[in-house]
Parts: C-alpha cells; sequence; structure tokens
C-alpha cells in the first residue's frame, strides 16, 4: 500500500529533478526522502526514476504517476475545502417547504440573501400547504419548512420567527373604508369571506375566535382557500375578511386593509425541522430568516 505522503514526496522530486532541492521544499532531510520514493517504488513493483551522479529523470511510469499524483492531492485538497465548508454551513443542498403567502414579501427576500451570503449551498423549494410540510419534515422529504404555527408532530421542532396580526379587508367602496382602525363588531352584519376549515384550518379557527370574542358569527358569503383569493373575493365586493397583515404585500386593487381595534393573538410565520437534526445548511438558512425578518421590522 501506499500513502498521501509518499505521493506529496515523490511529487515533489518529480517536479525538481532533484533530490536536495526537493527535500528543501519539503523541509525533511535529504536520505530520509530518498527512502521514501524507495519504498513507494518498491511498493507499485517499478522504477519512477533514473537517477545518475548528475540529474534525476521521470521514467514514464514516473510521469504517469506525477500526472495521477496531480490530481489525488487537489481532489484531496478539494474533499477538505469541502468538508470544511459544509460544516460551516457554506455549502451542501437545503429542500424548503414554503407556503403560499410567504412569497408576497418574506420568501422573496430570504432567497436573495441566503444565495447572496450562501452560494454553495444549492436551494431546493417545494409549496406545501402546513400540515404537508409537518408530514414531508417526519418523512425526511424536505430539510426545513417556512410555514405557520400550528400544532405540529413531536418529532418537530418549530420556531416562530414573526408575528403577522389579523386585519380587516374591506373594498374600497365599503362604508368603512376611510377608516384607519376598526372594531369588529362593526362588520357584523355584514357577509364574510372565510378561509375553509379543511385547506386553512388555523386562519379558519382564528377569524372564527375573533369573531366570536366581538360577539356574533360571521355570515359566511364565500369560502376561499388561499389569502390571495380571499383579497381577490374582497375587492369583487363578496363581503369583508379578517386576513392576516401579510395580505398587504399583494398590493390589491380595490382593497382598503385597517386595523382592528379588537384584540387578537397574531398567527406566526415559522420554521421548523426534524428534531435532533439541525444541519449546517439550516442554521445558516435561519440566521438568514432572523436577519431579514429583524430588518423588515
Amino acid at each position: 500500500m501506499i500513502d498521501i505522503r509518499q505521493l506529496r514526496y515523490f511529487q515533489a522530486v518529480a517536479e525538481e529533478l532533484h533530490f536536495g532541492r526537493a527535500a528543501a521544499r519539503l523541509a525533511i532531510a535529504q536520505p530520509a526522502l530518498s527512502r521514501q520514493v524507495q519504498q513507494l517504488e518498491e511498493a507499485l513493483g517499478t522504477p519512477l526514476l533514473r537517477r545518475t551522479q548528475r540529474r534525476v529523470e521521470l521514467l514514464p511510469a514516473g510521469a504517469l504517476l506525477l500526472e495521477r499524483s496531480r490530481s489525488i492531492q487537489h481532489e484531496l485538497e478539494r474533499a477538505v475545502s469541502d468538508t470544511r465548508r459544509t460544516g460551516a454551513g457554506e455549502l451542501g443542498r437545503l429542500v424548503l417547504g414554503f407556503i403560499h403567502s410567504s412569497t408576497y414579501g418574506l420568501l422573496p427576500s430570504i432567497i436573495r440573501r441566503f444565495r447572496q451570503q450562501h452560494p454553495g449551498i444549492e436551494l431546493e423549494l417545494l409549496e406545501l400547504p402546513i400540515t404537508a410540510q409537518h408530514a414531508a419534515l417526519v418523512r425526511g422529504t424536505i430539510d426545513l419548512g417556512l410555514l405557520r404555527v400550528q400544532s405540529a408532530p413531536p418529532e418537530l421542532e418549530v420556531l416562530p420567527v414573526m408575528p403577522d396580526p389579523f386585519l380587516l379587508a374591506l373594498s374600497t367602496r365599503h362604508r368603512l373604508a376611510s377608516r384607519t382602525r376598526v372594531h369588529l363588531k362593526s362588520v357584523a352584519g355584514d357577509p364574510f369571506v372565510m378561509f375553509t376549515r379543511d385547506e386553512a384550518p388555523l386562519l379558519h379557527a382564528g377569524v372564527q375566535a375573533m369573531c366570536a370574542q366581538a360577539g356574533f358569527t360571521p355570515q359566511v358569503a364565500q369560502h376561499a382557500t388561499q389569502i390571495h383569493t380571499v383579497v381577490g373575493l374582497v375587492g369583487a365586493e363578496l363581503g369583508v375578511a379578517v386576513v392576516p397583515a401579510t395580505a398587504r404585500n399583494l398590493r390589491p386593487r380595490n382593497v382598503r386593509f385597517v386595523q382592528l381595534a379588537d384584540k387578537a393573538e397574531p398567527v406566526h410565520v415559522a420554521l421548523a425541522w426534524r428534531r435532533g437534526q439541525e444541519t449546517p445548511a439550516i442554521l445558516a438558512f435561519r440566521r438568514v430568516t432572523q436577519d431579514v425578518v429583524a430588518s423588515l421590522r
């Protein structure tokens, strides 16, 4: 068997074609260098160099080994560098699940900064609802999820990163559209565009709880799953809606967003990953996310 050190010693002699200069380059004694090259030749079963009193020449086998040795040294250096960069979160691959509403403002900012700071990490994106992200994280189909906080499997770690308070979405022709702040009970008699219970259980439950706290049950005129759909239907004057503040980033025509005077818990945007598997790439994405959220605030 031969080792990397022997190849490095041989490479120095083959490039210098002089044992004395090669020994000085390697900072070892010349006799020790000669022994290492001889042992390498014995291990390979063929001479690599022609030695005379005046010069050292490469034999064909030596020329081939020099070429391969350079390639091996280069690959070893790359392996060491890539291993260190992967451990530092500078290299690798990250599969990210995300909810649709994050594309309105937060996700593009995160991706832009993440790719600037970590160009060596390949980022694959999959749009998935919250419950589907939970299942994909447990299975290992995705590494990280950008979602909203709701009850999750015990295998997962969930870190809230940004509160997303509720606003009242009104048509610009609505009687309260000129207000900056209203109580939810002001629209108790209006038809509501409501998130569906099955497809958006977190938002559905949040809006229902707010209406109950305000003392009424919403009169649902239309159900919808996605925030952009709910806002579009409000703009079409099908009703009013309570939506996360993220919806403002849509900048829809014919819709006015009004602050609610009612006290209500916001929904939170969060990152989730499988417990105990927070890789350097996940840590890097988490740091970037927190930096972006801080800048948005």
